[in-house]
């Protein structure tokens, strides 16, 4: 039987990496874009990575970039995957509000160019998945969001990954492309990048436990999300690109827990009790340490979005009754995962 051809964008990213891994059980033959850099960015793929002169290779990976529509076009027109899985990105919101331009040539015209691509190649019957985001929501109204929730972005990030989506939607209706959007809620893991604020806090409190760091500075504690685990969350993007016809879901745990749980559950896991003093940019987390209180956490002004998306929580209307696969990690198991590999890292 013909090896499925699959192509990643973002494969050295957090979700490529392990959607790669998964794609090569289910025995793939996976592409990956990667862009051109002085150093070697393949550090998540390490385990799986292939010498580009072997033979019978699992895993190919091609220069390019979702900037430049040649290069883009050039790779599909050559491999002609079967399934696209679109998971590059400008994903930092943060930095969205200081580079918006770029967010927006990456995820907006990016996810443009993919598709065109696949209308110029006539690859029609290649299966397209949108890597979207619950940052397309944002209206406070709505305690949960579902499929069918208005969206209301409150971000360049969002706003570019706004039009990814309904651009998505448009090239499915006009030209009958199986195109689908996943509408994934925060999912986190020990590969998450440094800058996001999951990682920020698992590497700080371990390099804190190793007396590597004096303190976390962290933005909005009372920000609340659904934090699901990468690993279950590509398996549902596989599985989007399964399906008979194509769809919009929402993935997400239906949970939601805010920064300072997430900081508490950290310093649980290394057997310190944090307690909280103080209010908005003066409040700070102390724990006992050596019998005498500890300042571990400040709040600084720095890290506070200029507009909040104060709390996202997902229920969706599709995935219970669509896919057959259940969330194997609950919140406690997200933190323990990153934590053990941050403290391993850290020692």
């Amino acid at each position: 039987m013909k090896k499925k051809i699959a192509l990643i964008t973002g494969i050295t990213g957090q979700d490529g990496s392990y959607l790669a891994r998964l794609l090569i059980k289910k025995n793939y033959l996976v592409h990956g874009i990667i862009r051109r850099s002085s150093s070697f960015n393949t550090g998540r793929l390490e385990d799986i990575y292939e010498d580009p002169f072997k033979k019978n290779k699992k895993l190919i990976l091609h220069y390019g970039d979702l900037t430049d529509f040649s290069s883009i076009n050039s790779i599909i027109a050559k491999i002609k995957p079967n399934e696209i899985y679109n998971l590059a990105a400008q994903s930092h919101v943060a930095v969205s509000f200081k580079t918006p331009e770029y967010t927006t040539n990456v995820n907006a015209l990016g996810t443009l160019r993919i598709l065109e691509s696949i209308l110029h190649n006539n690859l029609l019957n290649t299966k397209f998945y949108q890597a979207s985001t619950s940052e397309l929501f944002g209206n406070p109204e709505y305690k949960t969001q579902n499929e069918n929730t208005p969206f209301y972005t409150k971000s360049p990030y969002g706003t570019s990954k706004l039009f990814a989506y309904w651009i998505t939607k448009n090239y499915r209706e006009s030209y009958g492309i199986f195109a689908s959007n996943g509408i994934l809620f925060n999912h986190e893991s020990p590969f998450r990048g440094e800058t996001f604020v999951t990682k920020k806090i698992t590497r700080a409190i371990s390099r804190i436990f190793f007396n590597k760091q004096k303190y976390l500075y962290i933005g909005n504690l009372n920000s609340k999300r659904d934090w699901g685990h990468a690993k279950d969350y590509v398996h549902f993007q596989w599985k989007i690109l399964q399906q008979r016809k194509p769809m919009d879901v929402v993935i997400s745990t239906n949970r939601q827990f805010s920064v300072r749980q997430f900081i508490e559950e950290c310093c649980k896991f290394v057997g310190w009790k944090i307690k909280w003093s103080g209010r908005g940019l003066n409040e700070i987390g102390k724990i006992n340490y050596e019998g005498k209180e500890k300042t571990i956490v400040k709040v600084s002004k720095k890290y506070l979005r200029p507009n909040e998306l104060e709390a996202l929580k997902g229920k969706s209307i599709h995935t219970n009754k669509t896919f057959k696969f259940k969330l194997k990690y609950s919140f406690k198991d997200l933190v323990k995962d990153m934590m053990e590999y941050d403290l391993k890292h850290n020692k």
